[in-house]
């Protein structure tokens, strides 16, 4: 019995780190610990061990002001992740944002309700930035990509959280081939997106976000679905 509790223990450990890496990942600034412990659910002291932790393996640090942010470790964790998917999609993603000068990135299905920003290429020159950092993880029946997610896979597979007003919206999308988003992750920011399947890869989506589109969606979409093909194509799909 200690045995089991002690497993027991030591994966309710483990989780609460990965959540304290997702919310720092989806904060759009930098948190207290104080902030990191409520949302957590845990008491002040429990979430400082955790921190701990984490910042002794690099995967989070410490601003001036002592708040925490992601560390510089993630990123040598996320570039082992879909490596060569990764590599291919790069060039693409860094294309679309600099010739329509919007944040191009490319999302994957991580698991049953949610997608994740894999990787993101932002324009060179732009009067506005968005910027949007890998690991962002949402809702796949919220925002663009998510959207864009949901049209390779069918019904059965969606979350139950999908509505009658989303599956009509997500079939109103599939017949015009890209699915589109405004307010719905981030504040102010809109999204178009187009799926991307690839075999032994998880379902995925390519989308813009920006402010406001200088073009219309449908055109922004068509360039998508070509910087889709140019994948699958390097990919050797």
């Amino acid at each position: 019995m200690a045995a089991e509790g002690t497993g027991s223990a030591g994966s309710q450990t483990l989780s609460r780190g990965i959540r304290l890496l997702e919310l720092l990942a989806d904060a759009d600034r930098n948190l207290s610990i104080d902030e990191l412990a409520a949302q957590l659910g845990v008491h002040r002291s429990v979430a400082y061990r955790l921190l701990r932790t984490l910042e002794d393996h690099g995967l989070v640090a410490r601003d001036n002001a002592g708040r925490i942010t992601l560390g510089t470790g993630l990123a040598a964790l996320a570039s082992g992740v879909a490596r060569d998917l990764q590599q291919v999609a790069l060039p693409e993603l860094s294309e679309v944002a600099n010739e329509l000068g919007m944040t191009c990135l490319l999302a994957v299905q991580v698991d049953a309700d949610e997608a994740a920003t894999l990787v993101s290429a932002a324009p060179r020159q732009s009067m506005a930035v968005v910027s949007y950092r890998p690991g962002h993880r949402h809702p796949l029946t919220r925002g663009g990509p998510g959207k864009a997610i949901l049209l390779s896979l069918p019904e059965h597979q969606w979350a139950d959280a999908a509505t009658p007003a989303l599956r009509a919206e997500i079939a109103e999308s599939r017949e015009r081939g890209y699915a589109v988003s405004h307010d719905e992750v981030v504040p102010s920011l809109r999204s178009v997106a187009v799926p991307l399947e690839l075999p032994g890869q998880p379902h995925a989506a390519i989308a813009v976000i920006h402010v406001s589109f200088s073009r219309p969606e449908a055109e922004i979409a068509a360039r998508l679905t070509a910087a889709a093909a140019s994948v699958r194509r390097a990919y050797g799909a």
